[in-house]
């Protein structure tokens, strides 16, 4: 279990500058992040950040209805966070967050984070970065989902079939 319990197996974790990471590893605390667990609701109010290590938690995004589909996923290569609306300025979730494979991460208190993202250092720069490449990842996966639907219901065609490999792989 030590090695699941190692901050530097979460990327961006293990990108900081070593006198950032030793300002937060004391704050660090190792979590198990069992399967199926749920760390987010929408709507709901959440005190800590977490970096999953050898866990990957899917974000899913839950209509009126009650139905939901899934928009990302975080820890797939030992990377991200899970909590970005907590230091960008948000106070309350948009979507449901649960562990799809289980395994270890950290928590970290959010206030703690927000304090760090505002020094505009290294951890704003790592963050900001992380949010640009998730938003990204998140833009793909629902062109791929359209992409799966629309297959579903339609013959798909020459030109749907080489763009749906072209975006979805």
């Amino acid at each position: 279990m030590a090695a699941a319990h190692n901050p530097s197996r979460n990327i961006i974790l293990a990108a900081l500058p070593a006198a950032e990471l030793k300002r937060l590893t004391p704050h660090l605390e190792p979590v198990a992040m069992p399967l199926g667990e749920i760390f987010c609701e929408p709507g709901g109010d959440s005190q800590y950040v977490y970096f999953p290590t050898t866990s990957v938690v899917s974000l899913h995004y839950v209509m009126q209805k009650g139905t939901s589909a899934e928009i990302a996923g975080v820890g797939m290569v030992n990377e991200g966070l899970l909590g970005i609306l907590l230091f960008m300025g948000g106070h309350a979730t948009t979507s449901r967050a649960f562990v799809r494979t289980a395994g270890y991460g950290y928590k970290l208190n959010a206030q703690l984070l927000v304090e760090e993202f505002k020094r505009a250092g290294p951890i704003q720069h790592l963050l900001l970065h992380y949010t640009r490449a998730l938003a990204n990842y998140t833009s793909q996966v629902e062109v791929c989902n359209l992409q799966h639907l629309a297959e579903a219901t339609v013959p798909p065609n020459r030109e749907y079939r080489f763009l749906n490999r072209a975006v979805c792989g």
